[in-house]
């Protein structure tokens, strides 16, 4: 019986195992694989964004030398005490990632700035801060990034001529802004000057210039038509340049802020891109598990691949029932069928092959010395153990060979 029941056996081996999930377990690996090689490319490519010291195709080393060669001396800030610190009327403050800061960090900058009488220029500020560093200014839908005309009287921009820049769009009610480099009516570089307007144009004290996108500090769009020349004015007409790179890790982003009264949360450290990111790969695996999960409706009768042996069915149902102990459904199906197959050796009708009355007169008839308790025998309670089932199963084929020998 052993070997019968490990040579038939219905459990999975590891071949079927291996046969039903590699299809998923190679599409998880290929996904994985993928991730890594776009995160390792990606990685590369964005490595030191607009940083002066970075020679990346997305760094700004090129900016920064050319810079150096005009005179303009530069100083790295990481954080914004090391940015405010340096600030005064001799001084440019590049901030390349404003929306990175938080508000109280915008408050602080501005505050800084305004009093400083320098220049604050703005690389790619959104709704996130524009409110704040730039009072008065509005944004609209960003535009793409393209080669685009100056169309404006600002002096810097005349002498540059055509650009690569794009992204925010900015609209504003003040009479001392320029507004250059028109996308649909709206600028993508926008000046603003300061109280003090005594110097000429390109010094105007305390003025603020918003850069819609940052592409033409990049190092490999540099040498393109008048970007080096726009960088060098706006960032070299005053001796000194401080190159602000917002950082996540800096102590002051850690404070409170005044929109919600208290400290930042771990999500609100996640860039809002990750969040959205992480929501569409919940939602695909919720479709994908839609997709893969079983269905539930109504039987369906269908054909087998291939013929099965009765033993081995019986065998198989067998041992289903043995491993839930389900003995009293076993014993059950085995007195179903014997009165479903005496019923027409005796004469009786199938409506009333389980009617205990019709069926124990019928084979009390034809065996009237049978010695068995038929009335247990056939619609008895479940045996308690599996001697009692096998003794059971016994009987009942003796009562079936001794009606159709009768």
């Amino acid at each position: 019986m052993n070997a019968t029941t490990s040579a038939t056996s219905v459990s999975p081996g590891v071949r079927q195992i291996w046969a039903r999930g590699r299809g998923l377990l190679i599409a998880l690996v290929l996904l994985l694989a993928a991730g890594t090689a776009i995160a390792a490319l990606r990685s590369g490519e964005q490595h030191g964004r607009l940083d002066p010291r970075s020679a990346d195709r997305f760094g700004s080393r090129a900016t920064a030398e050319l810079l150096k060669d005009s005179g303009v001396s530069i100083d790295v800030a990481t954080t914004l005490a090391e940015a405010m610190a340096t600030t005064g009327p001799d001084t440019t403050l590049l901030v390349t990632n404003p929306d990175l800061l938080t508000r109280d960090q915008q408050r602080s900058l501005r505050e800084a700035t305004a009093a400083s009488g320098g220049r604050t220029v703005l690389l790619g500020a959104g709704p996130p801060s524009v409110d704040v560093l730039a009072p008065g200014v509005r944004t609209n839908t960003p535009a793409p990034v393209s080669a685009r005309a100056p169309g404006c009287s600002l002096p810097a921009a005349g002498r540059a001529g055509s650009v690569d820049i794009g992204g925010e769009r900015y609209l504003t009610d003040s009479p001392d802004a320029d507004g250059c480099y028109m996308s649909d009516g709206l600028p993508t570089l926008l000046r603003i000057a300061g109280t003090d307007t005594s110097a000429d144009t390109d010094s105007d004290a305390g003025d603020t210039v918003l850069l819609g996108s940052p592409d033409l500090l990049y190092n490999d769009r540099l040498d393109k038509r008048g970007n080096a020349s726009l960088a060098l004015q706006l960032l070299g007409s005053r001796p000194h340049l401080v190159w602000y790179l917002p950082s996540l890790g800096d102590a002051s982003a850690s404070g409170s802020d005044g929109d919600n009264g208290g400290d930042s949360g771990f999500l609100d450290l996640i860039p809002s891109g990750w969040l959205w990111g992480t929501l569409q790969l919940f939602l695909a695996a919720v479709l994908a598990a839609a997709w893969r999960a079983r269905r539930l409706g109504p039987l369906v009768t269908e054909r087998l691949p291939v013929a099965t042996r009765a033993s081995e069915s019986v065998e198989g149902r067998a041992r289903l029932y043995r491993r839930a102990n389900a003995r009293d459904r076993a014993a059950a199906v085995l007195r179903s069928a014997t009165r479903d197959r005496l019923a027409p050796l005796l004469g009786v009708a199938a409506a009333d092959a389980h009617s205990p009355e019709a069926l124990i007169s019928a084979i009390s008839a034809r065996l009237p010395d049978t010695g068995l308790d038929l009335r247990t025998l056939l619609f008895g309670p479940a045996p308690a153990g599996d001697t009692a089932l096998i003794r059971l199963a016994d009987q009942l084929d003796a009562l079936e060979r001794e009606v159709r020998t009768s």
